[in-house]
């Protein structure tokens, strides 16, 4: 059964998950690269980002359940990577989450 690329957070939760969770992974990660059909993104292999990695995920299969997670440590201390994939038009969706700014209050100063 295909799912539709739809996150089901209203505009507001999305907002705030937008700032919180998915924000502090974005910045954490060390790179990302658009897949076919979604985005993987490397991070360093610590405990603390293994910790947002699973907490990220926990939270993300709930609203977007279109998503398939694939967590990956690599042996000797390798990369932890997280791809996020499903099916098409996840990519677009994920990629203008990953490029858009966090909402902010107030005006953009240049």
């Amino acid at each position: 059964m295909e799912l539709p690329v739809v996150c089901t957070l209203s505009p507001e939760a999305l907002s705030a998950r937008r700032q919180g969770l998915l924000t502090e992974l974005v910045r954490l990660a060390e790179s990302h690269e658009e897949l076919d059909n979604g985005v993987r993104m490397a991070f360093a292999a610590t405990d603390d980002a293994l910790t947002r990695v699973v907490q990220t995920v926990a939270a993300e299969r709930r609203c977007c359940e279109f998503l398939r997670f694939q967590i990956t440590l690599e042996p000797a201390g390798g990369p932890l990577t997280l791809e996020l994939t499903g099916p098409a038009g996840t990519r677009e969706f994920l990629m203008a989450l990953l490029d858009s700014p966090p909402a902010t209050s107030g005006a953009n100063t240049p």
